[in-house]
């Protein structure tokens, strides 16, 4: 058992902690890079909770300009346990409409300008994506945004596009026809650096537009992005005051995924054979597993 420190990355529209009226921001160094702002570190019902604005504040960061390796290790090596993910996205389901939250479940990852893992040439380790969010963060955010009245649907695959561009007609139809929910720019690799990290990761995916390949709407605009995004904020706010107060409520246990000790059988190079460069960098990702 141990106590929640729940970590929170804002994505566009979100660039102040939600909910946490008082706290510090915080400089963290990584060495994989600058992140893209300080952490903002506070309590909200008795839980430490660490907040990071995903673009830095002022939105100064496009998609592929961010460097999510450093984002991640820094939330780690805040001593966040858990993260959730609140991320504004376009709909490709009739059924998923501007303003919904969807609690996503699988992820089809199409970026191609990024770096994807924090292990390489030096320390070779795989770890499983089958399933990659926490199935007990998701059921709590699922849960707490229902009870918060917003129309909220529980599972969803998120198509990761690089951007910065929306997508083509044919693009947007071609994702729908694969049978995803909603699409965003900035879920992958951030996931997958969360699960070698050994973090528990989930999203909110915030509705904001129907992307272009609904016939009866007009194609998404800025200005239409813009103002659902506002109308999420508070959404956003409210559902993570309502997810450390039931944080509050008792210790955390393992993580019944198994997502806390997952690098404990995916690290392939052999011990005598592993970068001593490389291990230093992986100090906080991977620290346990090769401190062991």
């Amino acid at each position: 058992m141990t106590s929640w420190v729940l970590g929170v990355i804002g994505g566009s529209g979100l660039y102040q902690a939600p909910g946490i009226d008082s706290g510090r921001w915080e400089t963290i160094a990584s060495p994989w890079g600058l992140p893209s702002d300080q952490v903002f570190r506070g309590r909200l019902h008795g839980i430490d909770v660490v907040f990071l604005p995903r673009h830095g504040r002022g939105h100064r960061l496009g998609p592929t300009q961010l460097n999510y390796r450093a984002n991640i290790d820094v939330m780690k090596r805040a001593g966040v346990t858990d993260i959730i993910s609140l991320s504004a996205c376009g709909s490709l389901r009739e059924e998923i409409a501007p303003g919904d939250f969807v609690i996503v479940d699988q992820f089809i990852d199409r970026t191609f300008a990024r770096e994807k893992s924090f292990f390489g040439d030096g320390i070779v380790a795989h770890v499983s994506l089958a399933h990659p969010v926490s199935s007990r963060l998701a059921a709590l955010a699922a849960e707490e945004s229902e009870a918060l009245g917003v129309k909220t649907h529980r599972g969803g695959t998120y198509l990761a596009m690089e951007g910065p561009q929306f997508s083509s007609l044919a693009e947007s139809k071609l994702y729908r026809s694969w049978g995803c929910s909603v699409i965003g720019m900035t879920n992958m690799p951030e996931a997958k650096l969360a699960r070698e990290a050994e973090l528990p990761y989930a999203t909110v995916a915030m509705v904001t537009d129907f992307d272009c390949w609904h016939e009866e709407v007009a194609a998404v605009s800025v200005g239409d992005v813009l103002r659902i995004l506002h109308e999420n904020a508070g959404k956003a706010a409210a559902l993570v005051s309502r997810l450390a107060k039931r944080m509050a409520a008792g210790p955390r246990s393992a993580d019944p995924d198994g997502i806390d000790t997952c690098l404990d059988h995916a690290i392939i190079t052999a011990p005598e054979h592993r970068s001593a460069a490389l291990a230093a960098r992986l100090d906080a990702v991977a620290g346990r597993v090769l401190r062991a």
